[in-house]
């Protein structure tokens, strides 16, 4: 008795269930695979710039999908996009699932272009999919469903990244990409069958020409994403895991429990930023949801943390530093998710109406363009200066963020084409 039937729910709540299960699942897959590149190939004897370079084709294919794929997607439809997305992650793993010999760097490389352009479709589909699910004028609803999205997203990310260090410690590489292509498989039937065909489709198909925004709230807002996610990876992507297993000791199984345990706590912060930004409440009013003020104070807030963490390496014993990563990269992980959080909001309500995935994909190819320039930067500049210079690019590049932010609308309105 009152009990919620999938019948009972509305049809924008049923497919915005479905799109957030299609999103986790894949996810879940994208955590534990870039783990498990990370761990494996590095044991095999890569350095951290060769690790990092695994990882370019990833990065640029993303910046590529989601110039194009936001387009596209106003096109055919986000449904479809979203199911080539998960296709192209199956292909990515199967790719990966050969014999050891045939893993050489080529092989590797071309494998994440397919799982990035893979990632970035699927996200851009997912992100996108919500603004034509959410009535107009609905801001407060809009910013708890994207925040949940993204948050429960992150999460579980986190979660794919322990259990890529899991698997490759207990079935093997190959073992991994195996079991997780079979699952993902099962999904992206599950999607086909359930995804509306006109989700996100444009009544007026744009023209290829329109692929770049002509938004200046979105065009500024995009430059910010970039630094910000830069300022993430530069340290994150490489450089950390690298870090801890080499300068710290941690087992493999240990250094994929601490990222994981980072980014569930990270998207647990982000899924309740509504909260935390909102005074509590999801009230409509224009002073109850954020805007560009509140991305600057963020972004300014962030930028003190991880130079904080570079100025007590410089500073402290080899006894005090383990408790420096931890607990600076905890506070690092809370604020950055209520930065990311707000971003994720203003593009959707930045984004004009008709055709959302265009300039909701335009600001994911600059998202891209800041992990791409952070991961080649996390394996190179940590291997020829440390993790201390990898902390203060990252503070350099938030405080570029946040400089971008200060331009950004105030008491902005939802569904604007400006």
């Amino acid at each position: 008795m009152g009990r919620v039937t999938a019948e009972k729910l509305s049809p924008e709540i049923r497919q915005y269930l479905i799109v957030t299960g299609n999103y986790w699942a894949f996810t879940l897959t994208d955590g534990a695979l870039r783990m498990l590149v990370v761990l494996h190939f590095h044991m095999l004897g890569y350095s951290p710039f060769e690790v990092a370079m695994l990882f370019l084709f990833y990065e640029f294919f993303g910046v590529i999908t989601n110039l194009f794929g936001g387009w596209l997607g106003a096109r055919i439809g986000l449904n479809r996009t979203m199911s080539i997305g998960l296709f192209m992650q199956i292909v990515a793993l199967a790719m990966l699932a050969v014999p050891s010999a045939m893993l050489v760097v080529p092989w590797v490389m071309f494998a994440q272009a397919l799982s990035g352009i893979a990632k970035d479709l699927n996200k851009m589909s997912a992100k996108s999919s919500i603004k034509g699910l959410v009535s107009a004028g609905a801001e407060g609803k809009l910013y708890k469903w994207v925040a949940l999205l993204t948050g429960s997203k992150n999460a579980l990310k986190g979660v794919g990244f322990f259990l890529g260090g899991f698997l490759l410690a207990t079935i093997g590489f190959k073992g991994a990409v195996i079991a997780m292509a079979a699952a993902l498989s099962l999904v992206w039937v599950f999607c086909l069958l359930s995804l509306k065909q006109d989700l996100g489709k444009a009544k007026n198909k744009p023209k290829f020409s329109e692929i770049f925004s002509k938004s200046s709230s979105v065009n500024r807002l995009s430059a910010a994403r970039l630094f910000l996610f830069g300022a993430r990876d530069v340290w994150f992507v490489v450089a950390l895991p690298i870090f801890l297993g080499d300068a710290l000791g941690w087992s493999t199984s240990e250094v994929g429990a601490f990222m994981a345990l980072w980014v569930i706590g990270y998207g647990f912060v982000q899924a309740n930023a509504p909260r935390i930004t909102g005074r509590g409440t999801y009230k409509t009013k224009s002073n109850k949801t954020p805007d560009g003020k509140s991305a600057t104070l963020w972004a300014a807030l962030l930028a003190s943390i991880p130079a904080a963490i570079a100025l007590g390496l410089m500073y402290l014993d080899n006894s005090q530093i383990t408790l420096v990563i931890v607990i600076g990269l905890m506070v690092f992980g809370a604020i950055f998710a209520i930065n990311s959080s707000l971003h994720s909001y203003l593009i959707v309500i930045y984004a004009k109406e008709d055709g959302a995935s265009m300039d909701v994909g335009f600001y994911y190819m600059a998202n891209a363009m800041g992990r791409l320039i952070g991961t080649v930067l996390s394996g190179y500049v940590y291997q020829v200066a440390g993790l201390e210079a990898c902390l203060w690019i990252s503070a350099s590049f938030v405080a570029l963020a946040a400089m971008l932010s200060v331009s950004l609308p105030r008491h902005i309105q939802s569904h604007q084409d400006s």
